[in-house]
């Protein structure tokens, strides 16, 4: 945090102390006790800070909601939206729209082969709504199986498939079950390496399938990259052997990218790397670095086809719309042309330099209570913190 004035921004903190006032008359905030709340007022924002009314700068090292992928206010971005709200602002979804064209067309252009139609949301949560009802119409069957670690939205469908405790004041909705991803570290198998994880882990699952019956679970739903539930990156094998899973028992598989998906994971898509292809991809946030509302589904082409003659019974006033499909547009010709995703991805690379591990050992190295040598100077070490890290950190033990 420092003083920094941007772009002629003046601190004005009378305006700032209004802002306030403004903020805790009127507005009600999501995930909060209303009364104690004493939310910040950012005047201004660019690249990867922003700044509050006293004039003071802020490193925004969570991406605001690890959402801004480009950064605040990339230029070429911002143009794109402000072209498309003096062309058109805003058109019904039953009409078809070229920002709304395009986007859908470079979208299916980063799927995998035989993913060529994407219906468009207002956010993360709706797409994985839209997701969950496209899967229990397409197989006819009602269950959906994800992780208790997980998170995927406060909607109706969206937060009883969550695992983590903000489902429990929420669960209204129906044909909800949870089971065990593997996490090395607080293994619920009692394994000692990510192979073995990987394995028990799959076998848990298989389990719960035929416990639950086959024939009535609609969908498997995993964050790719489980996000706010601790950020863990699945052994390998895992996700290969949840895609063969649900091919076995003719159950959808939705990958959830919305937290990790857009170059967040150093590929355009987290589930690259691990060699499988899902029925349906949601996605949102690093889609237009959440400048404009929005998300959606990309749907395979064999549960698009489950739609060509029947009616989906679903739908949002917003779907597609212009600024929000503008941004996406602008968004991913950015990266593009900027080699956002491979230079996240050689970021990734350099934690496996000789003198720290990667995040697997690193699960490892805890289980085994033991501490490898660390210089300190790579991006991530041992300790799982940023930047230096002291010899003096222990190895975490497992509880």
């Amino acid at each position: 945090m420092g003083d920094f004035q941007l772009d002629g921004h003046v601190p004005d903190p009378k305006r700032g102390a209004e802002v306030f006032a403004m903020d805790r008359a009127h507005v009600f905030h999501s995930w909060s006790a209303q009364k104690a709340l004493k939310p910040l007022p950012i005047a201004a924002a660019e690249g990867s800070y922003f700044w509050d009314y006293d004039g003071n700068r802020y490193l925004d090292f969570s991406c605001q909601l690890v959402n801004t992928n480009i950064g605040h206010q990339h230029p070429k971005v911002t143009a794109a939206i402000a072209a498309q709200v003096a062309k058109l602002t805003t058109i019904a979804p039953q009409h078809a729209n070229e920002a709304r064209g395009e986007a859908a067309t470079r979208l299916a252009e980063l799927a995998p082969d035989g993913m060529e139609k994407i219906f468009f949301t207002n956010g993360g949560a709706d797409a994985n709504e839209n997701a969950i009802r496209m899967a229990r119409l397409h197989t006819g069957r009602t269950k959906v199986l994800s992780f208790y670690r997980s998170y995927h939205g406060n909607t109706g469908a969206a937060i009883t498939s969550t695992g983590d405790p903000r489902r429990w004041p929420n669960e209204f909705a129906i044909g909800h079950v949870h089971f065990f991803g593997p996490y090395l570290y607080r293994s619920a198998f009692w394994a000692s390496t990510p192979e073995e994880e990987s394995q028990r882990a799959l076998q848990h699952l298989e389990q719960v399938i035929q416990f639950e019956g086959p024939d009535t679970i609609a969908a498997v739903l995993l964050e790719t990259i489980v996000g706010t539930a601790g950020v863990l990156i699945p052994p390998p094998g895992y996700l290969a052997g949840v895609r063969e899973l649900c091919t076995r028992y003719g159950i959808v598989y939705i990958a959830d990218e919305v937290m990790c998906g857009f170059g967040r994971a150093g590929r355009w898509f987290a589930f690259t790397d691990h060699g499988v292809v899902p029925d349906l991809i949601t996605f949102a946030k690093g889609s237009n670095s959440g400048y404009v509302p929005v998300g959606g589904v990309i749907i395979s082409d064999e549960i698009a086809a489950t739609f060509d003659d029947r009616v989906f019974p679903g739908g949002l006033t917003y779907s597609g719309h212009p600024l929000a499909c503008a941004s996406i547009v602008a968004t991913i010709d950015v990266m593009k042309s900027e080699d956002i995703v491979a230079t996240r991805f050689a970021s990734g690379r350099r934690c496996s330099d000789r003198d720290c591990v990667t995040w697997q050992n690193a699960i490892q190295w805890s289980v085994r209570s033991a501490a490898p040598p660390c210089s300190g100077r790579s991006t991530w070490c041992r300790t799982g913190r940023r930047g230096r890290c002291s010899r003096r950190t222990a190895a975490r033990r497992r509880p």
